[in-house]
């Protein structure tokens, strides 16, 4: 690690994961500065570079490149290899004394089999870094057990409290638990790297999407354990579970959030012009906003519609210090010009797809802007790169492993040399 290098410039990551959670870690470690090779397993590589949208050209259909795998692994070089082939274990285990963290994202066990478990590879990089995720931990009864984001919100009691009273569960609309793992992950990666600034030892970390999920009950845990069963949280639909606001129709499909805390209640009845609400004893208290919150949201999205807009309820309800905002479909966000000037909204190029928006670093940092262009590797494009310079291998030590089917590669890798 250079003497006063910024941010992780210096630092060297193998990413050896695919989809949401571990891309995502090992993108944030990118993005402040480390340099990450991203492992890729022959034929296709990562899978999501057969999700998302992919060139419109025709021709360029086969091209291992789309904008799902753009978005979760830009600013890496790509290392592809057969995974099958026991050279290409040996060539990874080759250059993990040369990095500084790996982050692997298979089922418990798969490593170790290889031969890549932490023990195996602490006994040639003592001060090895290494970060397995997975959907339970590495240990426990279901350690063993695959699965996907939704898998864990299900174990972990969130998938129950989604949709309506009454109703079955709904499927949540994006990534959350996948994006918060691969956050919580990058943080215990940078505690551990401070560990070892000051302590010169390597560290294993273990995340797993369950614990994740399971960390963001904000409250109900310690109420169900003093409680017993006479507390079950329940589906709660569009309103808070309890009962300080939820999502309101403004006029047609606009919709309002609103949250009315018990100090703000008598704000957002003058706010709407019905003080007398604060008598009425429907909505007393709370809990009797939260039982009568159908006959309550009948109530406010009356006046709501009184407003010649949305914005003007809005800005009333912002008068009056009322939590609020407009409920805005994504491609209303994506358009929004809070999040276009922060850079929350991020226009990428590819010169395979084009011109597209992604999500930005959720962080700024005063003495780390953002990289200005961003790009993602086809399939195998950094091989020679990487062999090179960490194992110094020469040309027709490559062309070998080519040609013994270690290394991989996109045959479109010759046309960005004429773009």
């Amino acid at each position: 690690m250079p003497t006063g290098s910024p941010m992780l410039t210096g630092y060297r990551v193998l990413d050896m994961t695919q989809y949401v959670a571990g891309p995502t870690c090992c993108r944030m470690l990118a993005e402040l500065g480390a340099e990450v090779i991203k492992v890729e397993f022959a034929p296709e590589g990562d899978r999501t570079r057969t999700s998302g949208f992919k060139p419109l050209d025709p021709r360029m259909a086969d091209v291992t490149q789309s904008t799902y795998f753009f978005q979760q692994n830009h600013s890496k070089k790509s290392l592809a290899l057969n995974w099958n082939l026991p050279r290409s274990r040996e060539l990874l285990r080759s250059i993990v004394p040369k990095i500084d963290i790996l982050v692997e994202a298979f089922t418990p066990g798969v490593m170790t089999r290889a031969g890549m478990g932490y023990e195996d590879l602490r006994k040639i990089h003592p001060g090895l870094i290494m970060c397995s995720i997975s959907l339970a931990g590495q240990s426990g009864p279901l350690s063993g057990k695959p699965g996907f984001d939704y898998i864990g919100s299900a174990y972990a009691g969130i998938s129950d409290l989604l949709g309506e009273p009454g109703r079955p569960p709904v499927h949540q609309g994006t990534s959350i638990g996948d994006s918060l793992c691969g956050m919580t992950a990058a943080t215990a990666v940078l505690a551990a790297l401070i560990h070892r600034e000051h302590t010169g030892e390597g560290q294993y970390i273990d995340a797993a999407l369950i614990d994740t999920y399971f960390h963001t009950h904000q409250n109900s845990i310690p109420r169900i354990t003093l409680q017993g069963g006479r507390f079950v949280p329940e589906r709660s639909g569009r309103f808070h579970p309890e009962g300080s606001g939820g999502a309101y129709r403004y006029r047609g499909d606009h919709w309002i959030y609103l949250i009315a805390t018990e100090h703000r209640w008598p704000d957002l009845a003058r706010a709407l012009g019905a003080p007398q609400w604060l008598e009425d004893p429907r909505f007393k208290t709370r809990r009797d906003r939260r039982i009568n919150g159908e006959a309550l949201a009948a109530e406010i999205e009356e006046r709501l519609s009184r407003f010649p807009t949305r914005e003007a309820a809005i800005a009333a309800l912002e008068q009056a210090r009322v939590p609020c905002a407009p409920i805005l479909k994504l491609n209303e966000a994506i358009a929004h010009p809070h999040l276009r000037q922060r850079g929350t909204v991020r226009r990428v190029k590819d010169p395979f797809i084009g011109e597209f928006d992604i999500p930005g670093m959720p962080v700024k940092l005063s003495r780390w802007p953002p990289k200005e262009k961003l790009a993602a590797s086809l399939l195998g494009q950094d091989n020679s790169t990487v062999l090179k310079d960490l194992l110094g291998m020469s040309n027709e030590q490559i062309d070998l492993l080519y040609a013994q089917g270690v290394l991989v590669r996109d045959p479109k890798i010759e046309l960005l040399k004429r773009k």
